[in-house]
């Protein structure tokens, strides 16, 4: 664990996926799978995550048809448009525990962010579903609005200067030991979360 102690931070920043809200991608492969009349497995052996198309289409510059559209040629399943956002939006499986009383007590002593890479279907989708417990972020850093994502230098440098106080001073919570290594090396101090205990123990840490 990172070092931290009461004083230490001026903003904390989070990811969402597996930080803040918990998600679970076999329920996308399951739902595709349905509607293709195959099995989980054929799918799993075809999706490769971070293609090209995906890396696109989270920063903005692949609309969701023609993201659709790959996922159709690399998984060989002749589904709608349609059909793949169900199973898209399927992915995500509640908040994290405890991160719903976590939140409004740090929102309390300092300013909350969120810096997540994410695509306008995820957004669409979690801003409304959770939107109780994304109220207490100041600000959302999202990768498919601000053109860069994480782990790129770029991207941790606009949103520290988006912030506006010094990467030192920000507390980034994150799921991807790349991203870790990310902000680490843009000076930001981070948590890398691995259980639903690592937040509340840092921010324990911290003094809150």
């Amino acid at each position: 664990m990172t070092s931290l102690s009461p004083g230490s931070a001026d903003a904390l920043l989070f990811d969402l996926g597996r930080v803040v809200l918990d998600i679970d991608f076999s329920k996308a492969i399951a739902c595709w799978a349905g509607h293709a009349g195959c099995e989980p497995d054929a799918i799993v052996a075809r999706y490769v995550r971070d293609s090209e198309a995906y890396r696109l289409h989270e920063v903005g510059k692949l609309s969701d048809e023609d993201y659709f559209a790959s996922l159709r040629d690399s998984l060989g399943i002749g589904i709608s448009d349609a059909q793949f956002l169900e199973g898209w939006n399927a992915i995500f499986t509640g908040e994290m525990p405890d991160i719903a009383e976590l939140l409004p007590r740090a929102a309390k002593q300092m300013p909350l962010y969120v810096f997540s890479n994410t695509n306008r279907p995820h957004v669409d989708y979690f801003s409304k579903e959770y939107a109780d417990v994304l109220r207490h972020f100041r600000e959302l850093y999202l990768s498919s609005s601000i053109g860069l994502r994480k782990p790129n230098a770029e991207a941790f440098d606009h949103v520290v200067a988006a912030i506006g106080v010094p990467a030192g001073r920000i507390v980034f919570f994150d799921d991807l030991a790349e991203n870790i290594e990310g902000a680490r090396a843009r000076g930001m101090t981070a948590v890398h979360v691995t259980s639903p205990r690592d937040v509340g123990i840092a921010l324990k840490a911290l003094g809150i």
